[in-house]
């Protein structure tokens, strides 16, 4: 067949990328768009919660099979990030990409085993592999896995990995990280987005998380309020379009006034106080009522602002505060049934 150097990249195309662990085919993989990648790795985790489980392999196969199928049905390219070091594992891939009349494509990625030793060594938890799988795996890798004898297997395209620079991946995954920065930073004229703010401060898991209400009368001006909310569990948090001078942003989380503690339970609760937030970390001290009261904290209700004495509770190492934390639990709640009313 033509040599792959010498065509473009047919479109669709299951792209079967081999070499043991370490090699360094996740990288390769990460050049193209993440719903284009199919990692044995992420199934075996999705059917065992543990990439590094190799007894659920046979279950993360079938399900990589069944999704891989399911893409080529509706003309996707799909990037299979496994070993592929035995014939019989890359034969079921061309099997099943011959089905829908979709070429296929080889890539080798041919690294020392001296260096996937050591990359692998350098792994913990589940994405270290023990040492003698990956001296097999690239031992299979150097007995059977020439191009000349891929394209005799089947496959229409096979070639070296470092042999492609011409295609460009390095390219492509630096435009793609380019297009979302400046989409993110604003810089295709929308402004900074909203996701982008919370992710730089508190990370996209809790980024995920946010649904902003414009219109709150808990702030004024070009303030917004953001609620982050899991199944009726929340925080609220202020955006600040102008934290610490003209042009800088920063965000705050809604906590219970410390005067709270000397009303009755029956009064209302004061407010909104506002902490700043500038971590994950914050906001579960604020979330758990173990964050400290510093000069930060402002209460819009009763005027408070500055440092009272208490004690905060280790919180990290999972000691209660003393007093009446179901108290301030209490509290939190009665406050955020207030502004939220």
């Amino acid at each position: 067949m033509t040599s792959f150097l010498d065509a473009d990249f047919p479109d669709p195309v299951v792209i079967v990328l081999i070499g043991p662990a370490g090699s360094g085919k996740s990288t390769l993989a990460s050049t193209w768009e993440p719903t284009q990648v199919l990692s044995l790795d992420h199934y075996r985790a999705l059917v065992s919660d543990s990439a590094g489980d190799q007894s659920a392999t046979g279950d993360a196969v079938f399900a990589l099979l069944r999704v891989l199928e399911a893409r080529l049905r509706r003309g996707l390219t799909s990037v299979v990030d496994a070993t592929s070091t035995n014939p019989e594992d890359r034969a079921t891939l061309l099997a099943t990409a011959r089905r829908y009349g979709v070429p296929t494509v080889a890539l080798i990625v041919p690294t020392p085993l001296s260096v996937c030793l050591e990359r692998n060594a350098s792994r913990t938890g589940d994405l270290h592999v023990p040492e003698d799988a990956v001296r097999a795996q690239h031992q299979a890798m150097v007995a059977t896995a020439s191009p000349d004898r891929l394209l005799r297997e089947g496959f229409d395209y096979a070639e070296f990995a470092p042999g492609i620079q011409r295609l460009g991946r390095l390219g492509a995954l630096l435009q793609r990280a380019s297009d979302t920065r400046r989409r993110e930073l604003g810089l295709d004229g929308g402004g900074p987005g909203d996701a982008w703010r919370l992710r730089s401060f508190f990370g996209p898991e809790i980024a995920r998380l946010a649904t902003w209400k414009d219109g709150s009368d808990l702030v004024t001006g070009d303030d917004r309020v953001v609620v982050l909310e899991v199944a009726g569990d929340h925080l609220t948090l202020a955006y600040r379009h102008d934290a610490d001078g003209e042009g800088n942003f920063g965000f705050d989380v809604l906590v219970p006034c410390p005067h709270d503690t000397d009303r009755d339970d029956d009064d209302e609760p004061c407010g909104p106080a506002w902490l700043p937030a500038y971590s994950a970390t914050d906001l579960l001290r604020a979330y758990r009522g173990r964050h400290e009261i510093d000069d930060g904290l402002i209460c819009e209700g009763c005027g408070y602002e500055g440092e009272i004495d208490h004690e905060v509770a280790d919180w990290e190492a999972g000691a209660d505060p003393d007093g009446d934390s179901e108290g301030s639990d209490d509290r939190q709640t009665r406050y955020a049934e207030a502004v939220r009313s």
